[in-house]
């Protein structure tokens, strides 16, 4: 993992740089060089605030048991904010899937550093575009659109790094949005041309494992 990883160093820069290509069409501008949380004025006597460390435990830390995504926007790294910028990497273990979902404010500029995906958007017109990454491949979901990764190898894990042009894109998962929010049986079950029984097993398999 760690030999991986750091060997893609040149790869995540210009993951990093292509972030910055998008900050055109992100979060509005701010009247200060950077913001700090609860402070009027900046105040910063180092470069601790600016420097974000979370993402060490993935350099020699296992495959995780399903998907995961290590985020560094505006919650995990506070000196984002106003800067139109955040990333996370994305884990994907053998035969494992990174559900549909959107991005409501950024598009998303994933980057292949491990592995092989299987990747795909819908647009408005309910088109579906597909393609097979390989490593150091890129691509670009538009911002807003439903959008889904698949690791389609049985035996071993994919690994890739996300760019987005805002600090905070948020994440809104399909099946979780529809199944896990309180929505009626009866209009999911109408919905979706099924019945409640169904839409009860569906919600079943969307529950936690404890």
């Amino acid at each position: 993992m760690a030999s991986t990883l750091l060997s893609h160093v040149l790869f995540f820069l210009l993951a990093a740089c292509a972030t910055f290509s998008m900050v055109q069409a992100g979060d509005p501008d701010i009247l200060s060089d950077f913001i700090v949380p609860g402070l009027g004025t900046p105040n910063i006597t180092d470069g601790n605030f600016f420097t974000f460390t979370g993402m060490r435990a993935i350099v020699n830390g296992p495959t995780p048991p399903s998907f995961k995504a290590t985020k560094a926007s505006l919650v995990e790294f506070p000196a984002v904010n106003g800067q139109s910028v955040s990333m996370a990497v994305l884990q994907y273990p053998a035969g494992s899937v990174n559900p549909p979902h959107t991005h409501p404010r950024s598009a998303e500029l994933l980057f292949v550093v491990e592995g092989s995906l299987e990747v795909g958007f819908i647009d408005t017109t309910n088109k579906l575009y597909t393609q097979t990454l390989q490593l150091a491949d890129m691509f670009v979901f538009p911002k807003g659109l439903v959008h889904f990764q698949y690791n389609a190898d049985a035996k071993n894990p994919a690994m890739a790094i996300s760019a987005f042009g805002s600090a905070n894109a948020g994440t809104v998962s399909v099946p979780a949005s529809v199944f896990t929010t309180g929505i009626d049986d009866g209009i999911l079950a109408k919905a979706f041309k099924t019945d409640v029984a169904t839409i009860e097993k569906i919600k079943a398999g969307l529950v936690p494992k404890a």
